[in-house]
This record gives structure tokens, sequence and C-alpha cells, in this order.
């Protein structure tokens, strides 16, 4: 299994079956509620390893990612377009889309023995345009 990550916004962002270990898709609701709330988000945490250019490959877009989540809220680019798929024997098992996707925590770490290092992406979809966050499944295999 693996994983395709693109972003869309001022520049693109690509990571794929290299770069990305684990994602957890969440639909996100109050857990004080006794019905079903109309409060409900849709979040993606995605971790990954940090890849380095060898013999003239290019980056990785982790760097992307870094800068992506520096932007201010202020700004419309804060705000991208997120497409995720998750791979399976060379089919496409879901594609999670948010158009209006925000990060709400970046982080990498580094270490002596994890080689360049690792990332973990938490992102979120807007919330008055969660309605507009899309989960396509049941492709053929």
């Amino acid at each position: 299994m693996g994983f395709k990550l693109t972003i869309e916004g001022a520049e693109k962002i690509e990571l794929g079956l290299d770069n990305i270990q684990t994602v957890k898709y969440d639909t996100d609701t109050p857990d004080d509620s006794n019905a079903r709330s109309t409060d409900v988000g849709a979040t993606l945490r995605i971790s990954g390893k940090i890849i380095t250019a060898t013999d003239g490959d290019a980056f990785d877009d982790t760097l992307k990612l870094a800068n992506w989540s520096l932007v201010p809220a202020e700004k419309a680019d804060s705000y991208r377009k997120v497409t995720l798929e998750v791979i399976s024997a060379d089919q496409v098992v879901r594609k999670i889309h948010f158009p209006n996707a925000f990060v709400v925590d970046y982080t990498e770490a580094y270490g002596d023995t994890e080689g360049v290092g690792t990332f973990q992406l938490y992102i979120k979809q807007k919330k008055d345009k969660t309605e507009l966050t899309t989960i396509d499944g049941g492709y053929p295999l």
C-alpha cells in the first residue's frame, strides 16, 4: 500500500510512495453531543520520511510543506487544494479531496539513526467548506 499527496496553491507540492509512511483520516465531531452535530470537521494526519536528493534526483517537497505551514492566516495562500490517494496493487482505493485545507501543525524530527529525518503534517478542511470535502472509493482492482 502507498500514498500520493498533491497540494495545489501558489506552488504545487507532490509527495509520493517514497515519502509517505502513514495517513489517518478523521471525521471530527464534538464528543459531548447526544445527537448528530452540525459541527463536523475533516482532518488528515500524514507522516513520512524526508528524502535527500542524490545523483541528480530532485529534492522532495517536504521543504515546501514546511514553508506552507508558515503562511499566515491572513493570506489567501494559507488555504490550498489537497488530494490524497491511497494506492494498493497499483489501484486507487480511496481518493480524499479537501478543496480548502490549511495546516494545523507541521513538525520535522531529525536523529542520527533515522536518515535525513521524518515529518508529520496535520491539516484540516476549512469548517464552513466541509460539505465540499469528497471521499471517493470503490475503484475496480
